[in-house]
C-alpha cells in the first residue's frame, strides 16, 4: 500500500467484512448479526487513522420483504452501539434496499458514494479506501478510483478478481495490522 497517510476516508462493506455473512440468507435481526473476530478492534484503530468511516451495503432482503426496514435499522443501531462501546466511530451507513441490479444505488453502481459525498463534501474518492469481500464491492471502489482491498475467502486464489484489486487480506483486522504498521 502507498503511504497510508494519503488516505482520508475508508468505505467498508458490511456483510462479510464487519459481520459474518449468512450464505444464501440475510442478517434479519440482532441474533443473526455476529461480528467477525477482530473487527471491533480494527474499527477502533481505523477511527483514529481516517477522517471518516462509511459503511456501504446492499440490503436486498428489505426490497424482497424478507425483512423490514425497521429490522435493518435495529441491526444497524445494535452494530453502531457495539462499535461505539469499543471506541470506534462510524460516520454514516448508506444502504440500498433496491432489488433491481440496475439501480444507481446498488453496488457495483456508485450512487451510495455520491450520497456520501453530498453529505460530506470533503470526500475525495482518490484519497479513499474501499474494503469489501465481493466483486461488486471491488467494482464499486475501482469505478471511483479508490484503493481497493478484498477480504475474506469467497474467491479461490486463481480467480480473476485478484487482478482488479490493490490488496488482499484474510480479514479487516489483518488489513488494519498491515495498514497501521
Amino acid at each position: 500500500m502507498n503511504d497510508p497517510k494519503q488516505y482520508e476516508c475508508i468505505f467498508l462493506d458490511r456483510d462479510g467484512v464487519i459481520n459474518i455473512e449468512r450464505p444464501n440468507d440475510y442478517v434479519k435481526n440482532i441474533s443473526e448479526f455476529v461480528f467477525i473476530d477482530g473487527v471491533l478492534d480494527a474499527i477502533k484503530i481505523l477511527s483514529k487513522k481516517f477522517n471518516h468511516i462509511f459503511i456501504i451495503t446492499n440490503q436486498r432482503g428489505v426490497g424482497r420483504n424478507i425483512m423490514s426496514l425497521s429490522d435493518l435499522d435495529e441491526v444497524h443501531t445494535y452494530m453502531l452501539s457495539e462499535i461505539k462501546k469499543y471506541g470506534g466511530d462510524i460516520s454514516r451507513i448508506y444502504y440500498c434496499t433496491d432489488i433491481d441490479s440496475t439501480s444507481i444505488n446498488r453496488k457495483p453502481n456508485i450512487g451510495m458514494a455520491f450520497q456520501a459525498q453530498r453529505d460530506y463534501p470533503s470526500i475525495d474518492f482518490s484519497k479513499s479506501v474501499f474494503v469489501g469481500n465481493s466483486k461488486s464491492d471491488i467494482d464499486f471502489g475501482n469505478k471511483l478510483g479508490m484503493f481497493t482491498v478484498l477480504v475474506g475467502d469467497k474467491y479461490k486464489k486463481e480467480h480473476k478478481i485478484y487482478n482488479s484489486i490493490d490488496a488482499y487480506y484474510e480479514n479487516l483486522y489483518k488489513f488494519v495490522q498491515n495498514f497501521t504498521s
